[in-house]
């Protein structure tokens, strides 16, 4: 965990930095907001910053935005401080930490930023197999390709690997190919020098340095255009990367990690990923089985989704009900891992009495899992509302309402849409551009149409 603190550290300050060095982090200090974002240009990174609630704010986090710098931001102040509080939260502040610091509290937000990273549950013997053969070439510095359907836990997996490596000490960086446009993604992964391009107000290193001496995962790499791909290829090959604009190289000590919801077997044949770069990617393949093909991981994952949505809700942890467990246990769950969790946060909102029960266990609009009909007969009941939906509508129509509400499905998550409708994520966006400029409300990441 890399936490920065910004803020000129007084008492109260750098007893919150001890705390959190105690608790394991990483802790490095910027004295304002433009400090910071030095610290964060320059490639020392961070997972969370922690910022005197007197700076401003929503400042910083606008220019983490225009600069496309993800990583959260929590204020903290003295309790007296409460219209300053409520500034930074709607600002975009994800929590608010009273000073004088308390321990706990401080641990729990750490905690909490390293849960959203993925918590690694598994019980099913198909998992089981996979997790050994991770963690014995973990060690290694060979590279890996982790593939998988959308949402069964290749992240997961890559930090797993990550934490069994000898890099473990050093950074993990993970950058997302398919969410990040294609002339912006160059320049995500390899940095840029000021005055690149416009909008470069100064130097910043990229994901490859800002891993240096660690781990880089490239997640949903088949989405990566063939141009880059030669790119990436001469620096996994010669260890060394070219910042946009500049004009010398820069050596890098990395291991690459890789993930595909895509056969890209399938892509090499089709041209668009080349060959030779997937043979330098793919030493190792770790292959994710389905959620269906992982029946004991479906309870064991519910349990733990249950007890954290209730307490992140502040509701009673309830038990699941043997008719609970038996829908589970049947669906197909076609979104994996990811669609559980959303069902079971559902649940936790939605069930009743001292159980949680199968009329808890839902589907986004509403319906039930259905666990006393076959798959057969849910397909065939499906199809046929589905058919009736279409008369006396154009096609544009019919695609327009699924494309938005496969993403709407999917809370806005690109990736898992475009993979369940077998789209590319570029047609998916081109699509959602074309919705956009007709003026349909699409979906953000984490949005509902509903909302």
């Amino acid at each position: 965990m890399r936490l920065l603190i910004v803020g000129t550290l007084g008492g109260q300050l750098t007893t919150a930095s001890k705390i959190a060095m105690q608790r394991g982090a990483q802790v490095t200090q910027a004295d304002d907001v433009e400090s910071a974002l030095k610290v964060l240009r320059s490639g020392r990174g961070a997972d969370l910053l922690m910022v005197d609630v007197n700076l401003d704010i929503a400042s910083l986090i606008q220019k983490l935005q225009n600069e496309r710098v993800h990583v959260p931001v929590v204020a903290c102040g003295v309790e007296t401080d409460a219209q300053a509080a409520v500034s930074a939260i709607r600002a975009g502040a994800k929590e608010y930490i009273p000073l004088p610091p308390d321990p706990e509290l401080i641990a729990a937000v750490l905690s909490a930023v390293a849960q959203e990273r993925g918590e690694f549950i598994y019980r099913d013997e198909a998992m089981a197999s996979v997790v050994k053969l991770a963690e014995q070439v973990a060690p290694s510095d060979a590279s890996v390709l982790i593939t998988g359907e959308s949402g069964t836990g290749k992240e997961v997996i890559a930090r797993h690997v990550h934490r069994c490596s000898n890099r473990s000490d050093k950074p993990f960086i993970s950058i997302n190919c398919a969410a990040i446009p294609e002339h912006l993604l160059e320049s995500e992964l390899f940095g840029h020098e000021k005055g690149a391009f416009t909008g470069a107000v100064a130097r910043r290193i990229g994901k490859f340095e800002e891993a240096d001496g660690g781990t880089l995962l490239l997640d949903e790499i088949s989405e990566m255009d063939v141009r880059l791909q030669a790119k990436l290829l001469r620096a996994i090959q010669e260890r060394v990367i070219d910042r946009v604009g500049g004009t010398r190289p820069v050596p890098i000590n990395i291991r690459i990690l890789a993930t595909s919801n895509r056969d890209l077997a399938e892509s090499v044949r089709e041209g668009s990923f080349r060959e030779d770069l997937l043979f330098r990617l793919n030493v190792v393949n770790l292959k994710i089985p389905p959620l269906r093909q992982r029946p004991a991981d479906i309870l064991e994952l519910s349990n733990f989704f249950i007890e954290h949505y209730a307490k992140a809700n502040g509701v009673a942890v309830r038990q699941l009900s043997a008719e609970a467990r038996q829908a589970l246990a049947s669906n197909p769950w076609p979104g994996n891992v990811r669609e559980l969790e959303n069902t079971m946060h559902r649940a936790v909102l939605l069930a009743q009495g001292e159980e949680i029960g199968a009329d808890a266990i839902r589907m986004p609009d509403g319906t039930p899992l259905a666990a006393n009909r076959g798959p057969v007969e849910r397909a065939a009941e499906a199809a046929e509302a589905a058919a009736r939906s279409f008369v006396g509508r154009t096609v544009a129509d019919v695609e327009r309402d699924l494309i938005l509400d496969t993403l709407d499905h999917c809370l806005g998550n690109r990736t898992h849409a475009a993979k369940i409708l077998g789209i590319s994520i570029r047609t998916l966006r081109n699509k959602l551009n074309q919705y956009t400029d007709e003026g349909v409300r699409v979906p953000s990441p984490g949005d509902v149409r509903s909302a």
